[in-house]
Order: C-alpha cells, then sequence, then structure tokens
C-alpha cells in the first residue's frame, strides 16, 4: 500500500498542476487532481510557489486551513465516489448536489464527515469506523418529503 510522507503528498500536489500548466500528459489520478485543483483557485498561489508553502504548518486553532489536506481529502473522496466504497456513499453524495444543486458543496459535506470520523479514529486510536461515517453522512441528508 502507498502511504507517502506528508512532504511527498506535498509534492504530488505542486508536480501534478505543474504538469498542467505546461500542458504535458498527465496520469489518470493526475487528471483526477487537477480537475480538483481547478475547483480551488485559491489555492493556485500555493501550488505556483511551493518554495514559500511546501514545509508550512496550518494551524486550525488559528483558523488555517491546510490546502493540502483539504485536496486530499477531496481525492480521497473522489475515489470512494468512484468506486462506492463505503457502499452507499455516491447515492448518498447524489442526494447532498440535489440538496444544495452544486457538487462541489456535496462533496465539502462528505469532507467535513470523512474529518470527523479520522478525528474519532484518531483520538480513539481505532480504524476509521465506516458505519460512523455513513451515519455521519445520513445525518445531512434533507429530510423526507
Amino acid at each position: 500500500m502507498f502511504n507517502p510522507s506528508r512532504d511527498q503528498a506535498r509534492q504530488f500536489f505542486i508536480d501534478s498542476w505543474a504538469k498542467f500548466r505546461r500542458g504535458d500528459a498527465l496520469t489518470p489520478l493526475e487528471e483526477k487532481t487537477v480537475a480538483i485543483v481547478n475547483l480551488h483557485p485559491e489555492y493556485h498561489r500555493i501550488l505556483q510557489n511551493p518554495e514559500s508553502f511546501v514545509t508550512a504548518d496550518w494551524r486550525p486553532e488559528a483558523g488555517d486551513i491546510n490546502p493540502f489536506l483539504h485536496l486530499g481529502f477531496h481525492l480521497a473522496i473522489q475515489e470512494q465516489l468512484d468506486i462506492d466504497q463505503p457502499p452507499g456513499i455516491r447515492a448518498i453524495h447524489a442526494q447532498l448536489a440535489a440538496k444544495h444543486d452544486d457538487e462541489h458543496a456535496a462533496k465539502h459535506e462528505i469532507l467535513e464527515c470523512l474529518g470527523e470520523a479520522l478525528w474519532q479514529s484518531q483520538r480513539t486510536g481505532t480504524p476509521l469506523d465506516g458505519a460512523l461515517y455513513l451515519s455521519l453522512l445520513r445525518q445531512r441528508l434533507p429530510a423526507a418529503q
């Protein structure tokens, strides 16, 4: 299983964006990555100036959002949607997208649930609880009419 370091993961986003900007051929994973980066123009400056940001720390307690973590969550969610894992996430995403009339906003709701499930996993020292993750997602669904 591929388990990149923080710096390797960050470099993947930087390199994918640089290849896209040069017009180089992209791998399927890089294409997914670039599609996500294109939805986040606020991060383009960071990816285009890696020397200033690649080792930066973003502190949530200071109100910072780590752009690399945010993009990584998006990529993980896209992979989950592509294979419908955990089972049912694709349908949940469709319902959230309809609720917001916006697929990206739906992914941000999923991102919050994934973050909560991962935080719980880290707090308890246990593997990610898929049932908790799905439960958090279902709580965000619109009530049945």
